[in-house]
């Protein structure tokens, strides 16, 4: 299982000649690991997933997949990958099984194999005994479930997933994510997925590249780059924001390695070496020059303050550029 699955390098797509959707991504991802693209609205999540999967060329730089260039070879790449687009990519008005018989069809299954093909996928997705059923009739789960059953017909070595739990309550995305994991570990399949889920990334995820306004902004594993924030983290809710950020920068002798704020939600977040210490000098100086304190917390640093420190910023669902959109857009334009 040794050895590299996916790599780019350099790479950059330009969309319309001034949109920078990616710019200068280089990322590797080892054979067998489960690795997350995350990053808020924007980021380049998709577009990166679509250069992967052959269905957008990039602007400049390389992609490859086994080894197998994205552009120059991409007949090959399709063969060795599946893909699962956030959109839905299956028929409501047909039954799981006659979606999986359409998808059979597209990817070339000799028709010996074909009922063979789709009871294992069936079966190993929990959807067996609902194969007969209009997909209408299914649950959320259960349809993301049949999607990745049909990626999962040419037997892929890695596996691309875009947003694969998105809109799914916790149950479902727990269902989904444990079948995953198992194709992963008892099968070796690479899982390279995209998402905004912070703890979705923290539990499932081998390693991780944070992206953010096209940029690679940090990689490593989960607990890398929680360390990487340093120390611990107190968290105040406040009556003015600013006003505690411009206190705390000016106190002495702190140890403070960071701080940052949310000011619409009047939230200050500050990175320090010892949280008990600190804080009761925090809040003294705060009550001192007439900041009122409203609600306190003290924690170890999450993967969002990783993504605080190196993307100045938090990841959102609202606010950012809708990628999926213009991506779209552009597939159809060519």
């Amino acid at each position: 299982m040794a050895g590299i699955a996916v790599s780019t390098r350099n790479l950059v797509k330009v969309y319309g000649g001034s949109v920078r959707a990616l710019d200068d991504v280089s990322i590797n991802v080892n054979r067998g690991e489960v690795f997350a693209v995350l990053g808020p609205n924007g980021a380049g999540k998709t577009t990166l997933m679509r250069i992967l999967t052959t269905q957008l060329k990039p602007t400049s730089g390389e992609a490859y997949v086994l080894g197998y260039n994205v552009v120059s070879e991409d007949d090959k790449v399709r063969k060795v990958i599946g893909y699962v687009p956030q959109e839905f990519s299956v028929w409501t008005d047909l039954t799981g099984y006659e979606n999986l018989l359409i998808y059979a069809k597209i990817y070339g299954i000799p028709r010996h194999e074909v009922n063979e093909r789709i009871r294992e996928v069936l079966e190993f997705m929990d959807l067996l005994d609902s194969s007969r059923r209009l997909v209408g009739t299914y649950s959320g789960g259960m349809i993301r479930r049949l999607e990745i059953a049909t990626a999962l017909l040419i037997e892929p070595e890695v596996l691309f997933l875009d947003e694969p739990t998105v809109g799914l309550d916790p149950a479902a995305r727990k269902n989904v994510w444990d079948k995953l994991k198992t194709l992963n570990k008892e099968l070796g399949v690479t899982i390279v997925f995209n998402s905004h889920y912070m703890d979705e990334v923290e539990m499932y995820a081998d390693r991780l590249v944070m992206l953010n306004r096209g940029k690679v902004v940090a990689q490593g594993t989960v607990d890398e780059l929680r360390k990487s924030v340093g120390g611990e983290v107190v968290e105040l809710t406040v009556d003015d924001a600013d006003r505690a950020v411009h206190v705390i920068n000016e106190m002495n002798g702190l140890r403070i390695n960071d701080v940052n704020t949310e000011s619409d939600r009047n939230i200050v977040r500050i990175i320090v070496d010892n949280a008990e210490e600190a804080l009761p000098i925090i809040i003294t100086s705060l009550k001192d020059t007439g900041v009122r304190i409203i609600k306190v917390s003290m924690s170890r640093p999450t993967l969002d303050d990783a993504f605080l420190k190196y993307a100045g910023g938090k990841i959102m669902e609202e606010g950012g550029l809708h990628e999926a959109r213009i991506v779209r857009t552009m597939i159809k334009r060519g």
